[in-house]
């Protein structure tokens, strides 16, 4: 088997990781094990040193997806391992995802069920997010945003520097394997109650939510979006065009501007996917 490396972003999850990482050891005895800890006021340094693993420091707070980019930098690994560090994630599976990686796979992403969701709202959230990352690579999205992920190091690390430093991590890299044609698999875990207090805001995760839909467009196929909202807006301007002609007999400056967005909204696609294609080129 390929030589394993573990990274657990983590933020104040102590009292999670007393109990997960001696589970962690116990399960793969022979694994690099890498604690990010990103900018923690409690005691997950001293945590660390006593289960006798990896804590890579931060003096401050950077967010999850910068805690992951560090800890993939400092792997030796040439399997990398992505999971929480709040105690969701079960370290039994991690055996399951290698051993579905090593079918010939680039990435294998821990598929959550309805009843592993931290709530309605996120599981509302994330099964939009699926569709519409399923419409948009033509490929089945079982969970889009799990955080559990066991990927090959060399793949995962080509796409570091599309990385938000937030927490849309696990989109953007699921976005950039299916864009560059490295096959995904998914594989179904239970997720736990999570350890502690957690650190999702829910004003802040509806901008999120957002936010999230247009990267999944714009990781992949920018076109793919743009297209269809300019053709709503060409068909509103003829809809109303037809009408004011029908009332007044006169075509109003509203169906001009109408159509005038469509152009400009197909033409910023068209430009966004040329952009998109030029960020997945790469040398020979």
């Amino acid at each position: 088997m390929s030589h394993l490396s573990i990274i657990l972003p983590a933020k104040n999850e102590g009292e999670a990781l007393k109990e997960l990482l001696p589970r962690l050891r116990a399960a793969q005895s022979d694994a690099e094990i890498i604690v990010v800890d990103d900018g923690s006021t409690d005691d997950t340094r001293d945590i660390c040193a006593a289960a006798g693993v990896t804590c890579l420091s931060s003096p401050y707070s950077m967010g999850n997806g910068a805690a992951i980019k560090r800890g993939a930098r400092a792997a030796r690994g040439d399997v990398l391992v992505f999971m929480d560090g709040d105690g969701q994630h079960d370290p039994a599976d991690i055996a399951r995802l290698i051993e579905k990686l090593e079918q010939g796979y680039d990435m294998v992403v821990g598929a959550r069920d309805w009843d592993s969701q931290a709530g309605v709202g996120r599981g509302v959230a994330n099964t939009i997010y699926n569709w519409l990352a399923t419409r948009m690579t033509g490929q089945v999205v079982e969970d889009l945003t799990s955080g559990y992920r066991a990927a090959r190091a060399a793949r995962f690390r080509e796409f570091l520097y599309l990385l938000p430093n937030g927490f849309s991590y696990p989109t953007t890299s699921t976005m950039a394997f299916f864009r560059s044609a490295y096959p995904v698999a998914y594989l179904p875990i239970k997720a736990a109650q999570r350890i502690g207090k957690s650190h999702i805001k829910p004003i802040k995760d509806g901008v999120r939510f957002f936010l999230i839909i247009f990267k999944i467009a714009t990781l992949y196929s920018p076109l793919k979006l743009f297209a269809p909202t300019s053709l709503l807006f060409f068909l509103l301007g003829c809809a109303n065009y037809a009408r004011t002609f029908w009332v007044d007999g006169r075509l109003t400056n509203m169906s001009t501007l109408m159509w005038s967005a469509a152009v400009i909204i197909f033409l910023i696609g068209l430009v966004s996917e040329q952009i998109t294609s030029l960020i997945y080129r790469r040398d020979a």
